[in-house]
C-alpha cells in the first residue's frame, strides 16, 4: 500500500499467547518491533515481588523461568467474558481487578508502540475474535465493552473494533493479483476464528467491504486448550488424574484441570484448594500420584509445568515425540509425549472446528468445492492434524502460510489506516 504520510492510527492484535502492534507509515515495516527486536510481545506479566515491579513479555518469562519470587499471569486475553474479569487478584500485596490487570498489559503495548513510533496514538483498531465467548451475546458483548473501557482508560479517544479473520484476509489482499475466494482460518491461543470472503487487488481501497465478506464464525478453541488436552491425556495421569478412591468414585478433578489451563493455575496455591486436596489424600486408593502433586504445588511448579507442555506441542508438530524431565518430583520419572497420544486427544476438539467451518460455508451458500485459497494464520495453525483436518474438506483449494504472528497486526494496521486517515 503506497502512503506519503504515516497513518493516524495503529491497530493493536492484544493475542492470547502474543500481541502485536500493526503502524502503516511510509517506506517501513507494518508491524513494529515490541521487544529485543521482534514483532510479538508474549502476553505475559510477572509481578516481581524482590523488585516490587511488573515486567512483561519474555523479559517475564526469564525472570519467572530464573527463580525470582513473584506471580506469573499469561493467557490474559482467556479472561475476557469469564467470570473472573469481575473479581480480583492479589498482587504485591494489593488487591488488583482482573480488568486492571489487562490495562497493566495493553497499555504496555500502547507505551511500546509510542515510544517506537515516537507520537502519541489516540485512535486504534482492536483485533477482537468473532465470538468472546460462544453462544453468549450478552457475554460476548461485555468482553467487548470492557476493551473500549479499558483502551479509554489508557488514553484512547477513537476505539474500533475489527474481526481478527478479517483483518488477516486483507493483510493477504495486498499482496494477491487476481480475485479469490478465500477462507480465513485463524487459529489463535484462546479461539479459533474464520471468515469467508472474496478478495481482488481492485478492492483494496474500499472502504466499505462488508459485500466481501459472505461469513464469519468462529469457535472457543485455541492453543491453550490444545496444551489443556495434551496435558490432561499425557502429565496429569502421573499426578493423581484418573485416580480411584477408596469409594470408587473417580478423584475430583478441579485442581488437575486447573494446573492444565494457563489462566487459573494460580488457584491450585490456594490455603482452599490444599486443604481440599489434603482432606482427599488418605480416601485414594494409590497415593502415588497426589504426593507427586503435593511435591509440585509446594515447588509452585505450575507455571513451568504448562510451559513444558507447551513446547512439547509445538515440537510435536516436527517429532514424533517430546517427553517432559520430571526426575526433580520422583526419580526417573518422565511425561512421554507422543504425536499419537497428542492427535488423539485433541480430535473432539478439531470436529467442533470442522463443524464451526461446515456452518460458516451453508451459512453463506457456498460448496466446499468453490473454495479457492486457505489461508492458514495463527500461532496454532500449525498443528499438522489440524491442518489435515481442515483441508480434506476443501479438495480445490490452494494452501498459503499467513505470517504465523503478523497477519492480523498488519491487516489492523491497513484498516486503521482506512479509518482514521494520516497524520
Amino acid at each position: 500500500m503506497s502512503l506519503h504520510l504515516p497513518a493516524r492510527a495503529c491497530g493493536i492484535d492484544f493475542g492470547t499467547s502474543n500481541s502485536t502492534v500493526g503502524w502503516l507509515r511510509p517506506g517501513e515495516e507494518t508491524l513494529l518491533p515490541l521487544e529485543d527486536g521482534k514483532i510479538t510481545l508474549p502476553s505475559v506479566v510477572f509481578f516481581n515481588f524482590e523488585e516490587q515491579r511488573p515486567v512483561y513479555g519474555r523479559q517475564a518469562l526469564h525472570e519467572y523461568l530464573e527463580g525470582y519470587e513473584g506471580r506469573l499471569m499469561r493467557s490474559l486475553k482467556s479472561l475476557l467474558g469469564s467470570k473472573l474479569l469481575k473479581s480480583e487478584t492479589t498482587v504485591l500485596g494489593s488487591a488488583l481487578p482482573f480488568k486492571d490487570l489487562l490495562g497493566f498489559f495493553i497499555g504496555e503495548l500502547k507505551t511500546r508502540a509510542e515510544t517506537i513510533a515516537d507520537r502519541p496514538f489516540e485512535q486504534v483498531v482492536l483485533g477482537r475474535p468473532v465470538f468472546f465467548v460462544d453462544d453468549d451475546p450478552e457475554a460476548d458483548k461485555e468482553a467487548e465493552n470492557t476493551l473500549i473501557a479499558v483502551a479509554s482508560k489508557l488514553g484512547f479517544k477513537d476505539i474500533s473494533f475489527q474481526y481478527e479473520p478479517i483483518a488477516a484476509a486483507f493483510d493477504y489482499e495486498s499482496g494477491i493479483d487476481r480475485e479469490e475466494l478465500v477462507l480465513i482460518v485463524d487459529i489463535g491461543g484462546g479461539t479459533s476464528d474464520f471468515s469467508l470472503v472474496r478478495l481482488a487487488p481492485e478492492r483494496r481501497s474500499v472502504a466499505d467491504r462488508q459485500s466481501d465478506i459472505l461469513a464469519t464464525g468462529g469457535v472457543h478453541i485455541g492453543g491453550t486448550d490444545f496444551d489443556k488436552q495434551l496435558s490432561l491425556a499425557g502429565v496429569m495421569p502421573l499426578f493423581g488424574y484418573g485416580s480411584r478412591m477408596k469409594s470408587d468414585a473417580p478423584m475430583p478433578t478441579s485442581t488437575h484441570l486447573n494446573l492444565a489451563t494457563w489462566h487459573t493455575i494460580n488457584a491450585v496455591y490456594s490455603a482452599q484448594s490444599q486443604r481440599q486436596l489434603q482432606s482427599m489424600r488418605y480416601d485414594i486408593v494409590d497415593p502415588t500420584g497426589i504426593d507427586r502433586l503435593f511435591k509440585l504445588i509446594e515447588r509452585r511448579e505450575g507455571h513451568w509445568l504448562a510451559m513444558e507442555v507447551e513446547e512439547s506441542k509445538i515440537a510435536l508438530t516436527d517429532q514424533p515425540a517430546r517427553p517432559i524431565d520430571l526426575s526433580h518430583i520422583e526419580a526417573n520419572l518422565s511425561a512421554d509425549l507422543t504425536r499419537e497420544l497428542f492427535e488423539n486427544a485433541i480430535q473432539p476438539l478439531l470436529e467442533r472446528v470442522r463443524g464451526s467451518i461446515t456452518d460458516l460455508l451453508n451459512q453463506a451458500g457456498i460448496g466446499l468445492e468453490q473454495v479457492d485459497t486457505l489461508f492458514f494464520t495463527g500461532g496454532s495453525s500449525g498443528i499438522p492434524a489440524l491442518r489435515q483436518s481442515v483441508a480434506a474438506m476443501l479438495p480445490n483449494a490452494r494452501h498459503v502460510e499467513g505470517n504465523t504472528f503478523g497477519s492480523i497486526g498488519s491487516g489492523l494496521a491497513i484498516e486503521a489506516y482506512k479509518r482514521y486517515g494520516t497524520v
